[in-house]
Order: C-alpha cells, then sequence, then structure tokens
C-alpha cells in the first residue's frame, strides 16, 4: 500500500509511506523556503518525482483557513477525536481511496505509530501545541477511551508572553508569532520562577486564566509590568521562567489526577520541542517511559495523517522510519576553484582545523525531518571557547542570548554530561559537568541540549567527532542548522557556497569531498 499524505497551512509537508515504511518526509521550507512555509509547486514536484508510482491512498491533513475564511474548514477539519473522512476519488486517472482525518487526530497518530511497537494495553498520548493541550489514553484498538483537556493554546501562550514584552510586537489582531517559543525557552534559563514578585506573578496567572491568544490581547496587558518590557529584560526572563513551570505543573498535575499510573507517554506538538519540558516528564515518574518523535511540531503532522489512514485502514499504526528522510543535496553549480580549494575529505585534518577555530558547513546524505540540524545539515565548529558561540549566533544571524546545541559521541557522555542516555534526536536537556569546559555549548544555567552520536545513528558524523576525540580528549563539536535566517535547511550547493561566502564560514564538507576557502587559507 502506497500513501501519500499533504499537511496545508503552515509547517506544510508531504509524507510518503509504501508498505509501513516512512520513504520520505518534505517538509515546504527546506531547501530554503521561508521557515512555517505551506506546501508549494516545488514540494509537490519533488514528491512526483522520487516516487515510482501512483498512491493508492491520498491523505489530507484537517485544518482550518484563517481571516475572512475561518468559517472553512480543509478536509476534517482542525479539531475533533473521531474526525474521519474516506471516500473515492480519481487522481491522475487512477481510482484511489481518498482520505482525511483532524489535524488533532494528525498529532495523536503520529506519536503513536513513530513510537516503539510494544504490547501496551494503554498508552497515553500528550497534545500540546499551539491551539490544542490535552491528554489521550488510547486502548489496544488505538482507540481513545479517555480525553483530558488541561490547557488551550498552550504553545500560543507561551509565544505570547514573548510578543508581551517585545517593543515591536503589535498591540492589536496580531497572531503570536511561531518562532517566538524557542526564543522565550532560551530567555527562561537566565531566571529561576522563584524569583517571580507579586506583579510578574499576577502576568503570568492572568495569560494562564484568559480564553485565547487568537488573535494575542496585548493591549489588554498595558497595565501589566511585563508590557513592552524589552525580552531581555530581568522582568522577562523571569517571567518566562515563571511561565514554563507553570504550564508544565498544569499538566503533570492533570496526569496525575485522571490518568493512570504506568502507562507509556507519546508527545506531540510543538511544545514537544521544549528539552526542558521533555527532562521534566522523563524524570516526573507517572508514566513507564517517555516517547518524543523528532518532527514532533508540525512538520511531523503530514506523517501522522499518514499512520492515521494506514491505522484505519489496516489496525495497526506502527510504521518503520528514519530521521534521515528529506532529500539528497542538489549539486547545481561547482564552487568557484579560484576560491574553494576541492581536497578529499580527511577526518583527521577537519578535525584539527575545527579545533583551531574554523567553522565548517557540513552536509551529508538526505536532509532532517524536522526543526533541528541532526548531523545531515550543520555547521560544526570546537565547542571549548565561549566566543565560538557569539561566532556562530553572528554568522546566524541570531539573537546573542541563544545557545548552541552540542553533538556529542555517545563513548564520551558521561565524560561531558551528567547522564549517558542517548537521544539521537536532540530532545532533552542534560546538565555540563563544570570539569569538561565546553563553555561554547553550555548554556547560562549549565545545561546543554545534546544531539548523541553513535556509529550506527550517524556513522559520518561519529567518524568525525572520533577525530576530534583523538586531538581533544572528547568527541563533542557544536552542532547548529545550516541555514540562512529565517529559512529551512540549505540543501544545494549554489545556496550553500553564497552562504558560506557571505557569512564567513571557511570550510564546506559536503559527502567526502572538502572545500577550504583559499582567503582563509
Amino acid at each position: 500500500m502506497l500513501v501519500v499524505a499533504l499537511k496545508p497551512g503552515h509547517d506544510g509537508s508531504i509524507a510518503v509511506i509504501r508498505d509501513r515504511q516512512l520513504l520520505y518526509s518534505l517538509e515546504a521550507e527546506k531547501d530554503s523556503f521561508g521557515r512555517f512555509a505551506a506546501i508549494n509547486a516545488n514540494t509537490i514536484l519533488d514528491i512526483a518525482e522520487h516516487v515510482d508510482g501512483i498512491p493508492d491512498v491520498v491523505a489530507l491533513g484537517g485544518w482550518q483557513e484563517q481571516g475572512v475564511m475561518r468559517h472553512r474548514r480543509i478536509g476534517a477539519g482542525y479539531g475533533g477525536i473521531t474526525s474521519v473522512e474516506q471516500r473515492p476519488m480519481r487522481f491522475f486517472g487512477k481510482d484511489v481511496q481518498f482520505f482525511t482525518s483532524s489535524h488533532e487526530r494528525s498529532h495523536i497518530m503520529m506519536a503513536l505509530g513513530m513510537a516503539p511497537r510494544g504490547d501496551h494495553p494503554l498508552q497515553t498520548v500528550l497534545v500540546w501545541e499551539g491551539d490544542t493541550g490535552a491528554f489521550y489514553l488510547v486502548n489496544e484498538a488505538y482507540e481513545v477511551v479517555k480525553h483530558v483537556s488541561v490547557l488551550s493554546e498552550p504553545g500560543a501562550r507561551y509565544s505570547f508572553l514573548f510578543g508581551l514584552a517585545d517593543p515591536t510586537f503589535p498591540d492589536d489582531a496580531a497572531l503570536p508569532r511561531l518562532n517566538d517559543a524557542g526564543k522565550l525557552m532560551a530567555l527562561a534559563a537566565f531566571a529561576k520562577p522563584g524569583d517571580a514578585d507579586a506583579d510578574i506573578t499576577a502576568t503570568v496567572e492572568r495569560l494562564l486564566a484568559i480564553d485565547s491568544v487568537y488573535p494575542a490581547p496585548k493591549k489588554a496587558f498595558r497595565d501589566s509590568v511585563l508590557y513592552n518590557a524589552g525580552v531581555e529584560s530581568p522582568t522577562a526572563k523571569t517571567a518566562a521562567a515563571l511561565l514554563t513551570q507553570r504550564i508544565f505543573d498544569l499538566f503533570a498535575d492533570a496526569a496525575r489526577e485522571h490518568l493512570p499510573e504506568g502507562t507509556p507517554l507519546r508527545i506531540s506538538g510543538g511544545c514537544g520541542l521544549n528539552c526542558d519540558w521533555n527532562a521534566a516528564w522523563a524524570d516526573l515518574g507517572h508514566f513507564s517511559s517517555v516517547f518524543v518523535p523528532p518532527c514532533t511540531n508540525d512538520s511531523g503532522s503530514a506523517i501522522g495523517t499518514a499512520i492515521d489512514a494506514l491505522t484505519t485502514l489496516t489496525g495497526d499504526p506502527y510504521i518503520d522510519w528514519n530521521v534521515y528522510s528529506g532529500l539528497e543535496f542538489v549539486h547545481d553549480t561547482r564552487p568557484d576553484p579560484a576560491r574553494w580549494e576541492r581536497v578529499p575529505l580527511d577526518h583527521l585534518a577537519l578535525a584539527q582545523a575545527l579545533g583551531r577555530g574554523r567553522v565548517a558547513a557540513w552536509v551529508q546524505g538526505r536532509w532532517e525531518i524536522g526543526p533541528r540540524a541532526l548531523g545531515n545539515r550543520s555547521l560544526l565548529a570546537e565547542p571549548f571557547r565561549e566566543g565560538t558561540k557569539d561566532l556562530l549566533n553572528d554568522i546566524k544571524k541570531r539573537e546573542a542570548y541563544r545557545p548552541i546545541a552540542p553533538c556529542c559521541r555517545v563513548e564520551d557522555l558521561e565524560k561531558v554530561f551528567d547522564s549517558g542516555f542517548e537521544d539521537p534526536y536532540m530532545l532533552y536537556f542534560r546538565m555540563v559537568r563544570p570539569s569538561a569546559s565546553v563553555d561554547a555549548v553550555t548554556h547560562v544555567d549549565g545545561s546543554a541540549r545534546v544531539q548523541t552520536v553513535s556509529r550506527e545513528s550517524n556513522t559520518e558524523l561519529h567518524t568525525l567527532l572520533t577525530a576530534f576525540a583523538a586531538e581533544h580528549g572528547v568527541g563533542v563539536l557544536c552542532n547548529t542548522s545550516l541555514n540562512f535566517n529565517g529559512y529551512g535547511f540549505i540543501n544545494r550547493m549554489s545556496d550553500l557556497v553564497r552562504y558560506c561566502e557571505t557569512r564567513g564560514v571557511t570550510d564546506m564538507v559536503v559527502g567526502h569531498d572538502w572545500y577550504r576557502s583559499r582567503d582563509a587559507r
């Protein structure tokens, strides 16, 4: 069975599953399109070029139009646990099955179908994203037998706090910005919830109590101490820390009160990208295990709709998948030999160059699904000097308070960090050992969001980290996404060359070719 699923709206994507194997998940933003982009002609043509047959099932994720057309739903619409529709349709001259289910269901089924297969009488799914904030208790037939609504719009409320403190965010009719949640997560580490005074606490509680932040009611908060306080102000940082704790506590309390202890927890929705919250779920003790897919936000919604169609037709949601299910790199030009010296990749020589302070654009195989660079579309640099963090943020045109994540060989985890569990998708915080002195990847609170790398999970990156360990004692590097600010991962040579030449990146590795800047040498 060949299933092709489409996710409309922001974070548009197309997923292809054949006989339970994820073949492709193509997000519209990748290949240097705008972040959170809707499906475009390129995405559709890329799928048409790479899939060798007409699908048996065409699945459309549910969505809701915005603005004046908000009354019109797309497919099965946004919400609804049982919102599923099927009918025959013609697709390029072939009789196929058309399937659509709600956006809410796409998150539930993505979390279930991408999780490890197991014999579970009951599983708990947490969907917390811009609109939905709820638990779903699921039985062996993959039916929701209990629905616990906790807090609407948790992700949007989180983002709105940033906009409330940001003087550039308008007072009227604006929607919470999709990229503000990650920034607020970084700022929350600069303060502690207990530092909040009565005014900050009152604002946070008021933000949690209002009916909706669509549109963001900033004007109503003009009397708040947070109003246009500045996103890097102590007030905003303390409020961010308090809101982070309060949202988690609301959901944790609901889990303890309404859900049986000992079920596995599957997390879906954009809030699943908050590494602090993921670590807190793992530490809570109420659930037997925690699983978060690497595309837990809407970038995985098309996969969830495809899994929903598969489950409806076969009764089984589980799929085989690989995080590197994007497209291969496009060689649409050759770097100018007068500016770039091309040599075969030598992992040890590259490790030595990185140790001397060079920065490498690292491109291998197919791009990663989800928003995190996991060693196939990455910028790599040495991790020891704090100035390296500032250099990378300057290259990426990001705010100075944003942390830089590390990648680390599994063999070195407990030398550098306080725990040795594997996290190949960079979804959990852990604390850095002070003796490790990896200042570039240590956030202000002593934490780091680590991608763990084994030979099995990413052979080429593991080989480079091993070479770096031979030179420096530990296999750790800075690893941040290779992209223009506000755009998805770079995936073609013309964009890569332009990026490196305009941003001062001295080295480009594409597969086994190493391009070294002649100017830098």
